[in-house]
């Protein structure tokens, strides 16, 4: 591992999603999953536990959703970059989250490459 890879956290309590998740994630040159977390309170405690650079957060999860998960990393690890990752294409959701400081939403279904291509975008956006 280099010191140039971006440090992922993925949030999902699907466990087979958060599996697929983190083996598209580690396949890809430059990203690496430093934790997996089935619940918002979860999520929140490893973000302040490894500092990722970038977190994917599933919208509804339980123990507070990606409302709670959002608003704890965005206080315990401050310079995390936060992505929302949701089954449903729900505006009102988004514009909340993008105003706790989510950079983007991701609407599942999106391809894997969709996927890889927003984490780098919001891990670039971290640097700069």
């Amino acid at each position: 591992m280099t010191d140039e890879q971006l440090r992922v956290l993925v949030a999902d309590d699907d466990p087979m999603l958060r599996m697929a998740l983190s083996e598209v994630l580690e396949a890809e040159a430059g990203l690496h999953v430093v934790a997996t977390a089935a619940d918002a309170q979860e999520a929140a405690d490893l973000a302040e536990q490894h500092v990722p650079d970038v977190a994917l957060i599933d919208v509804r999860m339980p123990r507070g959703g990606g409302t709670h998960a959002t608003r704890e990393i965005r206080t315990r690890s401050p310079h995390t970059q936060l992505l929302a990752f949701s089954a449903y294409d729900d505006s009102g959701t988004a514009d909340e989250l993008k105003r706790l400081g989510v950079r983007e939403f991701l609407v599942k279904g999106i391809t894997n490459a969709e996927i890889v291509a927003a984490v780098r975008r919001a891990g670039a956006a971290g640097v700069g």
